[in-house]
């Protein structure tokens, strides 16, 4: 069960946290808490969502994942770096800097894994909400202590993706991360200097990011970083990313063959 909920941004939002465990562990726990979650607030008359971006006006909601590499027989965080008087990027080992080097490379791939529906990029790159904030990255971009970028990493030797959302699927999105980030650390992909800036704020955004890679604006441009991404494939295995890529493009062809106001 959630070790800590608190009330988040949005009205009616909360934040769940969870101890760490491996990837398949959290994946269970992820979806048994989903089910359960909805379970209870139907009883109750309720509707409990995790729409990425149920409502225009407030912060969407996300699935952060905050990760650590471990050594199989010691269990020794490998991201833990020689240098722990430091703060945020200073606490990463090199492998801890080369995994976020795979993660940022293939971000417009994972983006399809990580954020599978066309709501999802109603949370990318929202405007300011009604608190000031979206909480979501617009740009592939990494920092020490700085929640406004995709790559987080805390005053611990660890790294937050803050990309993902809740449509995720709980076992294909672990899978596709370890993919990207052991793609970083086996050849060492630098992911070049963290930010420091605040990329909530427009006008010293706009200043500071004209060299920064937006991430994909759309499910479908997503789909087809993954369809040419020849790492995430082997990594998921070549007949999971077909079928994947087929039902998506399906949903895709449904979402455009409806008609709204616009």
């Amino acid at each position: 069960p959630p070790y800590q909920t608190d009330h988040e941004d949005a009205n009616g939002q909360f934040e769940c946290n969870w101890d760490y465990n491996d990837a398949l562990v959290t994946a269970d726990r992820h979806s048994l808490f989903k089910f359960t979650v909805k379970s209870l607030a139907e009883k109750r008359g309720l509707r409990a969502t995790f729409m990425p971006k149920p409502f225009t006006n407030l912060t969407g909601n996300g699935c952060h994942v905050h990760l650590t590499l471990h050594d199989d027989k010691t269990d020794q965080n490998l991201f833990k770096g020689p240098n722990q008087d430091g703060l945020g990027a200073e606490l990463l080992s090199d492998k801890g800097r080369y995994f976020v080097g795979g993660l940022l490379a293939h971000a417009p791939a994972l983006c399809a894994i990580s954020n599978p529906t066309v709501n999802s990029y109603k949370r990318i790159s929202a405007p300011v909400t009604a608190s000031g904030a979206t909480w979501a990255p617009a740009s592939i971009t990494w920092a020490g202590n700085n929640r406004s970028h995709m790559l987080r990493i805390p005053d611990f030797p660890r790294v937050e993706f803050r990309l993902p959302d809740m449509s995720a699927n709980p076992y294909l999105l672990p899978a596709a991360i370890m993919a990207a980030g052991m793609d970083g650390v086996d050849n060492e992909i630098d992911p070049g200097p963290p930010c420091d800036n605040d990329a909530h704020s427009a006008g010293e955004n706009e200043k500071k990011s004209a060299n920064e890679v937006k991430l994909p604006a759309n499910l479908l441009d997503a789909l087809r970083a993954l369809e040419d991404d020849g790492v995430l494939r082997s990594g998921l295995g070549s007949e999971v990313v077909s079928a994947f890529l087929k039902l998506k493009n399906n949903q895709w062809r449904e979402y455009c063959g409806h008609l709204t106001e616009w």
